[in-house]
């Protein structure tokens, strides 16, 4: 496990250099998780069977129809808005820029800009999400009413919001134009339920997401029968994350932060489990799903590459589960990512491609996520071995590891940050 351990003790520090200017934060490290590592373990034990996406999606009774697309890589989220109505302490970005509507930093300033986008790319589900999607309402009618008008008839589209700003009359208008589900934040409103009550019977699905709370945990549960008796059928979890925006409110919480690719919270990975569990134990018929952060990462990431791929790729190239184009040579492997930008790359090593469509072109690029790498002839076959099989333990000598972490998805919500690994050498 050589080549693993040095990749988490490079999370280690470049996660410690990143926060270094708050050296209150409490890192989980192999002496303060045996606690949590115990809790954890018996909150999964029973989820063996309702835990999807390579076990990174714990669930209880279903997951939305939106949750399985974006887990599959079909699915594009609109940030329609950056501009916010509510003040959230966990909120991991600004919330104050107005900007152009974008996704994986893209803009598309015209409703048929953006149609054109998810049906060139084959995505089956769309969101809009902000900011708040309810300030800017007219907008983002405009382009609800042209998915519906010009995409596939099977998109599913689905909206996030605070509900701050809703009433019938909104969701009237946002259900004629062909609204799928609104997910609302009641993390916003202190928890209370009743702007859910002003969709009820109009929008045809409701959800609520919101980060898992450590401390709101007895809370929610006792608002679950409340939920199902206004109609919502989904309760998301998120795990929470730490970032330079939110890290301030965060740091007044005793919190414990795991180094994974980016900082996220041990308690409410926790939380989120005990609910589950809660739900489970008492068969309380609503969906309930962990959005940990290693499925965010995971599989919505590889999920767009593979979207993105499977259109740029010509028929020859090996796209790999993880969404990177694998090239082989003789006695060589590298890995490249192909990457949709609004301008040219101006990285000499990238080669820029324009794609031109009828409302917006493309540049397409192709990074190197991994250099070529030299195969020793002694190396061919478990090289050959590793791409043909998916290993069931991570490999131990670096050249492998490297194959394998550009291959595959990894399993596990929270994999090896609660081992008992040798200590760490932080650089800082």
């Amino acid at each position: 496990m050589e080549a693993y351990y040095t990749y988490l003790n490079h999370l280690v520090n470049e996660n410690k250099n990143e926060y270094s200017a708050y050296p209150s934060l409490k890192w989980l490290n192999p002496y303060n998780s045996d606690n949590a590592q115990v809790r954890r373990e018996i909150l999964l034990k029973d989820l063996d069977n309702t835990s999807l996406f390579k076990k990174t999606k714990p669930y209880h009774y279903n997951i939305s129809k939106g949750c399985k697309l974006c887990g599959l890589g079909s699915w594009s989220c609109l940030f329609i808005t950056g501009k916010c109505n509510a003040s959230c302490f966990y909120c991991p970005t600004s919330q104050i820029i107005e900007g152009q509507p974008t996704t994986q930093q893209l803009k598309f300033d015209t409703p048929e800009s953006y149609t054109e986008y998810i049906n060139h790319f084959k995505f089956k589900g769309v969101s809009f999400s902000g900011g708040e999607p309810l300030m800017v309402l007219d907008r983002t009618l405009q382009y609800l009413k042209h998915l519906r008008k010009k995409a596939n008839p099977e998109l599913y589209i689905w909206m996030y919001t605070n509900g701050i700003l809703g009433d019938a009359e909104k969701y009237k208008k946002l259900a004629s134009a062909g609204l799928d589900e609104i997910r609302f934040d009641i993390g916003a409103t202190a928890y209370r339920l009743d702007k859910i009550k002003e969709a009820q019977g109009i929008i045809p699905n409701l959800t609520i997401e919101i980060p898992s709370i450590p401390e709101e945990l007895e809370n929610l549960k006792t608002l679950l029968p409340e939920m199902l008796k206004l109609g919502v059928s989904n309760l998301n979890l998120h795990q929470l994350r730490l970032t330079k925006y939110n890290a301030p409110n965060l740091l007044k919480k005793n919190y414990t932060y795991i180094p994974a690719e980016n900082p996220i919270v041990l308690e409410s990975e926790l939380a989120a489990l005990e609910i589950i569990q809660y739900a489970r134990d008492r068969q309380i018929e609503i969906g309930i799903n962990y959005c940990s952060f290693f499925f965010k990462n995971r599989f919505q990431k590889a999920g767009f590459r593979n979207q993105i791929a499977n259109v740029i790729a010509s028929p020859e190239e090996i796209i790999t589960q993880k969404g990177y184009i694998r090239q082989n040579g003789n006695n060589s492997i590298a890995y490249q990512s192909i990457v949709l930008s609004d301008k040219a790359n101006d990285n000499p090593k990238h080669n820029n491609e324009i794609l031109k469509l009828k409302y917006k072109s493309y540049f397409i690029s192709r990074a190197n996520v991994l250099s070529q790498q030299k195969i020793e002839d002694w190396e061919k076959e478990s090289v050959e071995k590793l791409i043909k099989t998916e290993p069931e333990i991570i490999p131990e000598e670096k050249l492998l590891f490297d194959i394998w972490s550009h291959e595959y998805i990894e399993k596990n919500l929270t994999p090896n940050f609660y081992e008992k690994t040798p200590p760490c050498q932080i650089d800082i």
